[in-house]
C-alpha cells in the first residue's frame, strides 16, 4: 500500500484502481452542511447568576414567571380579612355546640345506670389501648393531633408523580401563580422535606398544650388557620415589594405565631433545643433572636427559609395576645346570642310540630 501511493505520487499515470474510485467520488452526493447558529449579541452571551432554590421546596415548574401587577395583592388582601373573620365567628359558636353538648352528656351520663360505668373493661384490646392512650394526653396534645395527621397527608401526596402539578398550584403560595388565594391556606398544611415537617410539627407539639391551655381549644384553632393566612399574606407583599418570586410552604408562619404568643405571655418560662438541651434560656429572649434572626434574612435577602411569613407570623402573635384577644374573642357575645336565639326558635318550631 505505501507503494501504491507513491507510484500515484510520482508515476506519469494514475492507477486503474484510482481512476475508479476519483470516478466514483464524482457520483457521490454531498452531504448537507449544518446550519450555522443565530449571531448571539455580546449582551445575551452574558452569563446571568446562577438560578438559586431553597433546599426546603421543590423546583417550581418553568410556567411561573414574569412579574405581576401589585393589583394582585388585592384579592388575597380580601381574603385574609374575610377568612379571619369567618374563622373567629365560626370558632365561637363551636365552643357554644361544645358546651351545650358538655352540658347534655352530663346529665344522661347521670342518669345511666352505674353498673355499666362500673364494669371492668377487657384487657388486650386495641381500641381501649387506643383509647387509654388518647385520654392520657393533655387537651393540647389531642387538638394538635389532627393538624399533623393533616400536614403528614399532604406530605405522602408530594412523593405521588402525578401529583406534583396540582400540588404546586394550591399547594404553595406564590403571587405570581394561577391561584392565589387557596394556596394561602393550603400551604400552611404542606411540606416537602420531611426534615421541615418534622422539626415545625415537634415545636407545634411541645408548645401545644400552653397556647391551648392559655386560648381554649376553639380559640386556638382559629388563631392558627388565621395566621397561616396572615402569615402568607405578608409573603406576598414581600415578594411584590423585592421581586423575587419563589413558591413557598410550611406551617412556619403559623407556627410562628404560636411561639410567638407563648413567649409573649410566658417571658421568663425556660427553654431549650432539642439536640443541645443542656443550653437553656428564657422564652422572651428567644423570641427576641428569632425577630432578630428573620429581619436580617429578609433585609439580606437570604432565601433558605420564607423570612417575611416568619415575621408576619410571629408580630400576629404578639399582637394578639396583646390586643387582639380583647377586641375579637371577648366581643363575640353577640354573635353567641343570635346563634343562640335561632336555635333556641329552631328547637321550639320542631317541638311544637311533634306535640301536635
Amino acid at each position: 500500500m505505501a507503494w501504491r501511493c507513491w507510484a500515484h505520487a510520482w508515476g506519469p499515470r494514475p492507477h486503474r484502481l484510482t481512476v475508479l474510485l476519483e470516478q466514483r467520488q464524482g457520483f457521490r452526493r454531498e452531504r448537507p452542511r449544518p446550519e450555522e447558529p443565530p449571531a448571539v449579541t455580546a449582551a445575551e452571551a452574558r452569563p446571568g447568576p446562577p438560578a438559586r432554590r431553597r433546599s426546603l421546596c421543590p423546583p417550581p415548574p418553568p410556567s411561573r414567571a414574569g412579574h405581576p401587577s401589585a393589583r394582585r395583592l388585592v384579592k388575597p388582601f380580601l381574603f385574609a380579612v374575610g377568612f379571619t373573620g369567618s374563622a373567629f365567628g365560626s370558632a365561637a359558636i363551636w365552643q357554644y355546640e361544645s358546651l351545650r353538648s358538655r352540658v347534655q352528656n352530663y346529665f344522661e351520663g347521670a342518669r345511666a345506670d352505674w353498673l355499666d360505668r362500673m364494669r371492668p373493661q377487657k384487657r388486650g384490646d386495641f381500641r381501649k389501648q387506643v383509647n387509654s392512650w388518647w385520654n392520657s394526653l393533655t387537651e393540647g396534645q389531642r387538638t394538635v393531633t389532627g393538624i399533623i395527621a393533616a400536614n403528614v397527608f399532604v406530605f405522602c401526596l408530594w412523593r405521588l408523580p402525578g401529583m406534583r402539578r396540582f400540588m404546586f398550584t394550591y399547594f404553595t403560595s406564590d403571587p405570581s401563580s394561577r391561584a392565589l388565594c387557596s394556596p394561602m391556606l393550603l400551604s400552611t398544611f404542606s411540606h416537602f422535606s420531611l426534615f421541615h415537617m418534622a422539626a415545625n410539627m415537634y415545636v407545634l407539639w411541645s408548645f401545644s398544650s400552653s397556647i391551648v391551655s392559655l386560648l381554649g381549644c376553639e380559640q386556638f384553632i382559629a388563631v392558627y388557620l388565621s395566621a397561616g393566612v396572615i402569615s402568607t399574606f405578608v409573603s406576598y407583599v414581600a415578594k411584590m415589594a423585592t421581586g423575587r418570586f419563589e413558591p413557598s410552604l410550611g406551617a412556619s408562619g403559623a407556627i410562628m405565631t404560636v411561639l410567638a404568643a407563648v413567649c409573649t405571655k410566658m417571658p421568663e418560662a425556660k427553654l431549650a433545643i432539642i439536640f443541645l438541651p443542656m443550653f437553656t434560656f428564657t422564652a422572651g429572649s428567644a423570641l427576641k433572636a428569632i425577630i432578630a434572626f428573620d429581619s436580617a434574612g429578609l433585609a439580606l435577602g437570604w432565601r433558605l427559609f420564607d423570612h417575611a411569613a416568619h415575621l408576619g407570623g410571629a408580630l400576629f402573635g404578639m399582637w394578639y395576645v396583646t390586643y387582639g384577644h380583647e377586641l375579637i374573642w371577648k366581643n363575640r357575645e353577640p354573635l353567641v346570642k343570635a346563634w343562640h336565639e335561632m336555635r333556641t326558635k329552631n328547637t321550639g318550631k320542631g317541638g311544637g310540630g311533634r306535640s301536635d
